[in-house]
């Protein structure tokens, strides 16, 4: 059946279009073809015809143009636009035009470096071009990387190894960076944040070093479409760009059909609607059950597993092929992801279930329809994964079905929220001191730094190199200053937030055991704890026994139809003031946070009805962040003042029988944690399901309580559930209004991603014994937010009142204090008048 039938049916269907919210047809548009009015070497021109390529459209001419006058351009266009040849072609003819040329090529991840290397050495194959095309990361053979350092052409490698691997050791790549004309930095809408402002620190050093050996290439970026892509290529290499974006876009698009699909209700009195997995397996099922190849996203590792197990299911109950569907995420090994990859391409593999490693441009074949699971949590990696349907085909399909979550519905009750919103920002902050400290003591062992020798656009740097001096780091001469640590600096500085350490899993099925997967550490509470259910290619795996010192996980092959969720709570533990300031009848202050988290106990859940089995504990070492944080505490004097006013509410007071109903939920409960079936011997939380507040309940003037204290109303929770339980209800408030809004903010002033920064806010905080929101940094340490943004408070708290005054929806949205459905319905208002009291 072909797509167009299929949409027909759907269109016939009517429990189908019955949770359809929106469906949006976006039209064809034809290829914008443009003579080129550049020659290029004749061999390259030949390359190309027999590469496919006759013709380029609009944008290529003018990203190409751009290169050849020795501009940097950066391309912000569409998915499958042919961004790659824009990069490709003046790479190759100044190569072919002076053989001693080099090119390097960044980009994010390996899958995708090897899938572009891959690609740029078939079309030198096809005209039999003499360029040598080479790899160079962390999973280059030994044996290897002696030659590759040796070899002419282009290098493809990426900003984690160009940094620990290339950089401190420059000497053995004279040849590379005497002669580099052009680098290539792909997806740098990825380079955003701290890892964007640790990736520009390294352009930098690039840069450093070619000057020292006498190049000064050209940069050729490629970005998904961002609402800032030629101010971020500027920012993160600190040059001029061009910039052809999507206005300029000759690329043509087949007709792309949108669907948005809303699960059913399932309970009414809560809201519940139905499975968001099974709705996006039924989603997948009815294309690729008629041969329709078809992508589908999730956001969870574990969300893909069980997709998968899912699918194939379906696909062996109508006699197909379990192979031809399969997964795709982190912690697969590189061979399986490469032959996944493979199957896409030539047509076995006929589904793929894949978390956002595969938003980005790796070439994956022919396929028709995506399906999203849940919101993907932003517009630009919504078209990011939308845009991986319809790469070649004639017309194509995205059905995103929507989850549980309030900004999950808040989009299906505004879907000109997801079709007209414009992309989000990419934000970097190179001169962030704590970031850029690290990358100056790397560079000053690369090559020493001389006195009044400026770094990147900071400019003259030796006030910092003095500090250093004076932390024994460095040693200064008469005009220049010298490493004198140990080792290689690089090799300390991680660029990404999440650690390096990984666990290995293990499968000890056999003699043998065989290393199938490997998790990062911070996962190991979510997927490998003894006792655990680990999905790997559908098939699962009971976790025997998990050597944590050892960081090896060994697991054995069982048949269970239950999976298992784990339970784990972040909770802080510290704040240590650096500086403190009070103003407006509040406490500011920025510190040390220490954060802790902790995996609880687990769930076993059966599949397809989801229903909880049973429980288990886990018993892992809590994890400890120690980073910087900035916090809000409100006077005793202002608390009172906000209840009387009604902007914040008061204590509950449960009423004369709360003890007698406490007890009996616990014993009905089992003393056991009802999320995660935690036996705490902290002691258990008893959480009203309904909140106690919403029963009206006045001391001597009415009786309300004993309805809100039923024990069909209360549920028996572990501290660490009951913080979360809590937190969607304290978001009802102006407290969590602020904090949300705050989130929104912070990352535009500190100009890092959202991902960057946590925000917690409490009525009651058990450390400060008052109202207090905390923002606290994820990565270790802190790179120097907390402190800027206590230098930026006023400004701050006055840019969330502009934000929530000036906003135009009604009772709260995304953009303001939390989506409906997340918050109170005057949570908008009272957040702000609690921002007029504090401003």
């Amino acid at each position: 059946m072909s797509l167009t039938s299929i949409l027909a049916e759907l269109r016939r269907n009517k429990k189908f279009m019955a949770n359809v919210v929106a469906w949006e047809r976006f039209r064809a548009r034809p290829a914008q073809i443009q003579s080129n009015p550049f020659s290029l070497h004749p061999q390259l021109d030949e390359a190309l015809r027999q590469g496919g390529v006759s013709q380029l459209f609009t944008h290529q001419v003018a990203a190409i143009s751009a290169a050849f006058d020795d501009q940097n351009v950066i391309i912000s266009t569409a998915t499958a636009s042919g961004k790659s040849l824009c990069y490709t072609i003046p790479v190759l003819q100044r190569l072919m035009l002076n053989p001693k040329a080099r090119a390097l090529y960044l980009f994010p991840t390996k899958a995708l470096a090897h899938d572009q290397m891959v690609e740029t050495a078939s079309l030198i194959k096809h005209g039999g071009l003499p360029i040598e095309v080479s790899g160079y990361d962390g999973d280059t053979p030994q044996s290897r990387r002696r030659q590759v350092r040796q070899s002419d052409g282009i290098l493809v490698s990426n900003p984690d190894m160009l940094h620990a691997g290339i950089l401190p050791y420059h000497t053995g790549w004279r040849n590379l960076f005497s002669n580099l004309e052009y680098v290539v930095l792909d997806e740098i809408h990825v380079y955003r944040g701290v890892f964007g402002s640790h990736v520009a620190n390294v352009i930098r050093r690039l840069r450093r070093i070619c000057h020292f050996y006498g190049s000064d290439p050209k940069f050729i970026c490629c970005s998904a479409t961002i609402a800032n892509p030629k101010e971020h290529a500027e920012r993160l290499v600190e040059l001029p760009f061009v910039l052809v974006d999507e206005s300029q876009n000759g690329a043509p698009t087949s007709e792309k059909q949108f669907i948005l699909y809303n699960p059913p209700i399932i309970n009414e009195e809560l809201g519940l609607r139905g499975s968001t997995i099974l709705a996006a397996k039924d989603a997948a099922i009815t294309f690729l059950g008629q041969g329709v190849q078809t992508i589908v996203f999730a956001r969870a590792r574990q969300t893909v597993e069980l997709l998968l197990a899912y699918l194939r299911d379906a696909m062996a109950f109508a006699g197909m092929p379990e192979s031809s569907v399969a997964g795709y995420r982190g912690g697969y090994l590189p061979l399986e992801r490469r032959e996944i990859e493979h199957g896409l391409r030539n047509g076995d593999v006929r589904g793929v279930i894949a978390t956002n490693a595969l938003e980005l441009g790796i070439d994956i074949g022919d396929l028709d329809v995506a399906v999203l699971t849940g919101y993907p949590g932003s517009i630009a990696s919504t078209w990011q994964q939308a845009g991986r349907a319809g790469r070649r085909a004639e017309k194509s399909v995205v059905i995103m079905v929507a989850g549980n979550s309030p900004l999950d519905q808040y989009i299906c009750g505004h879907p000109r929220y997801l079709f007209r919103q414009s992309p989000e920002h990419a934000l970097t902050n190179p001169d962030n001191l704590r970031i850029m400290i690290k990358h100056l003591l790397c560079a000053t062992y690369e090559l020493p730094f001389h006195q009044g020798e400026s770094y990147g656009s900071f400019g003259e740097v030796e006030p910092l190199l003095n500090a250093l001096v004076e932390e024994g780091n460095l040693h200064q001469t008469r005009q220049q200053y010298h490493w004198i640590g140990d080792g290689v600096p690089s090799h300390d500085v991680s660029l990404r937030t999440s650690g390096d350490d990984t666990v290995v899993i293990q499968d000890i099925g056999d003699d043998i055991p065989v290393v199938i997967g490997k998790v990062d550490l911070e996962s190991v509470a979510l997927l490998v704890y003894e006792g655990a259910i680990y999905m790997h290619h559908a098939r699962t795996y009971l976790v025997e026994s998990l050597d944590w010192d050892g960081r090896i996980a060994n697991v054995r092959p069982v048949d269970v139809d239950y999976y298992t969720r784990a339970s784990v709570g972040s909770s802080i533990r510290q704040l240590n003031a650096s500086q403190e300031a009070v103003s407006s009848g509040m406490m500011r202050a920025y510190g040390e946070v220490s954060v802790v988290t902790k995996a609880t106990g687990f769930r076993k859940i059966k599949r397809y009805t989801h229903e909880t089995l049973g429980f288990g504990e886990i018993d892992l070492p809590e994890m400890f962040l120690e980073t910087s944080g900035y916090w809000l505490i409100l006077s005793d004097e202002l608390t009172e003042k906000l209840y009387d006013l009604g902007i914040l509410l008061r204590p509950n007071d449960y009423g004369p029988n709360w003890q007698q109903q406490r007890q009996a939920a616990l014993e009905r409960d089992g003393h056991r944690c009802r999320t995660c079936g935690s036996d705490q011997s902290g002691g258990l939380h008893i959480h009203h399901i309904r909140p106690f507040r919403e029963f009206g309940y006045i001391r001597g003037e009415n009786d309300h309580y004993l309805r809100a204290n039923q024990v069909s109303n209360l549920v028996t929770l572990c501290p660490s559930c009951h913080r979360r339980a809590e937190a969607g209800q304290q978001a009802r408030s102006a407290l969590g209004g602020l904090a949300y809004v705050l989130r929104n903010l912070a990352p535009l002033y500190l100009m890092c991603d959202p991902g960057d920064i946590e925000v917690s806010a409490e009525g009651r905080s058990p450390l400060t014994q008052s109202p207090t929101v905390v923002i606290y940094e994820q990565v270790a340490a802190g790179v120097g937010f907390s402190q800027r943004l206590f230098e930026m408070h006023h400004e701050l708290l006055s840019s969330a009142l502009e934000l929530v005054s000036d906003c135009r929806c009604r009772d709260g949205c995304p953009a303001c204090v939390g989506p409906p459905g997340d918050i109170g319905p005057d949570t908008k208002e009272v957040t702000r008048q609690l921002l007029k009291i504090l401003t």
